[in-house]
């Protein structure tokens, strides 16, 4: 089956069972509010997901509506954790190109996973908004499952039993704050900014045989700027899949129900098929010619990242987002606040304190207007 999560107003959002096709929903308030709420209790609610899920698909549902992806968010809003590994051996190879870090030797006996923020997810179709062009904005396309409640010590031949969720990543990374990161050796942190997921999620099953051995053999297109970046497959060339991550991520503490863990950045060895990263396109030119001629991404810039049955069609909903500037955000968001205290005072009742000529210059207000330098920004 596949689940969405609407936007309510509220953090956790509104859960929905999506159509196949993705053409149409059903709210599944009824049985269970959030994802989070059904993941509690997998056993129980599953089924009755999956009852409304056949029904939705058969034309026989109640309450249909149009399924559109911009009204979601992600399929977690938030989560109790996001591990996110790197698994793909080209991936691995060409970073340590360009980091100068030998990931291949150091993933040879078990995997590479990193704590991630977990408490701010974006939908599939947020602008992202990040402070700076300069700290090498960057995507990530990737495959993450979610799990139930794993317990310390599960091994890897039981640990696929444990997944109830597939989803589509866009894990974004901010590159030229990633060695300072890695000096401190406490792992990544202000080079991961929010990670964002495609709009749906589905169940393994969903996958048919494309999901096997803990993986997912979904092609995985890539394009920026309205341009293929890459097409890659997500099972091919991997040193792990789910079964050893999710065994490894729970080798000292229990996995709660609704943890995330990534697979780490698709890749390929053949650098034709083209990349799911710009980092790699860098770290394959300096391979070839000696130096990286791709820039990172500027503001206004655009990524899709979609992925794709054997017949062709999405299965997860596109991940589609622009970068923005964070802090033209904050200073549009102060003008707008100032406009509606404005016209508040303007249109406040007779006998009730209004403003006087020049107040909003004593109170500061006038500073928070985006200069023309700002608006540039």
């Amino acid at each position: 089956m596949k689940l969405a999560t609407l936007k309510d107003g509220s953090r956790d959002g509104l859960l929905v069972v999506v159509a196949r096709d993705l053409k149409t929903a059903h709210i599944a308030d009824g049985i269970a509010p959030t994802l989070q709420r059904a993941l509690d209790d997998w056993n129980f609610i599953a089924p009755q997901l999956d009852a409304l899920y056949a029904e939705l698909n058969q034309g026989k549902s109640k309450r249909p509506f149009e399924f559109d992806a911009a009204q979601c968010m992600a399929p977690l809003p938030r989560a109790y954790q996001w591990l996110d590994a790197s698994a793909y051996n080209g991936h691995l190879q060409r970073m340590k190109e360009a980091t100068g870090i030998d990931w291949v030797a150091l993933s040879n006996r078990e995997p590479l996973v990193y704590q991630g923020g977990s408490d701010d997810f974006l939908g599939a179709r947020e602008d992202v908004p990040l402070p700076e062009e300069s700290h090498g904005i960057d995507f990530e396309a990737e495959i993450a499952v979610v799990t139930g409640d794993v317990p310390m010590g599960t091994k890897h031949d039981d640990a696929l039993e444990h997944v109830r969720l597939v989803m589509l990543v866009n894990d974004w990374s901010l590159r030229n704050l990633g060695p300072n990161d890695l000096k401190k050796q406490f792992g990544f942190f202000l080079s991961k900014p929010a990670t964002a997921f495609g709009p749906v999620a589905v169940t393994p099953d969903e996958l048919q045989d494309a999901w096997h051995d803990g993986h997912a053999a979904v092609k995985v297109r890539v394009d920026w700027n309205g341009v293929r970046f890459g097409e890659l497959d997500a099972a091919e060339e991997t040193r792990f899949g789910f079964g050893e991550l999710i065994a490894f991520a729970a080798r000292t503490r229990n996995l709660s129900a609704g943890s995330i863990l990534g697979m780490g950045t698709i890749s390929s060895a053949d650098p034709a098929r083209g990349f799911a990263t710009i980092a790699e396109a860098r770290a394959q030119e300096k391979i070839s010619g000696g130096e990286a001629r791709t820039t990172f991404m500027k503001y206004g810039d655009r990524v899709l990242i979609d992925a794709l049955d054997g017949a062709g069609h999405s299965i997860f909903g596109a991940i589609e987002q622009t970068v923005t500037s964070s802090r033209r955000r904050r200073l549009v968001a102060a003008a707008d606040s100032a406009a509606v205290a404005e016209g508040d005072a303007v249109a406040a009742p007779e006998g009730n304190v209004t403003a006087q000529p020049g107040a909003d210059d004593q109170n500061g207000v006038a500073c928070a207007q985006p200069t023309p330098q700002d608006a540039a920004v």
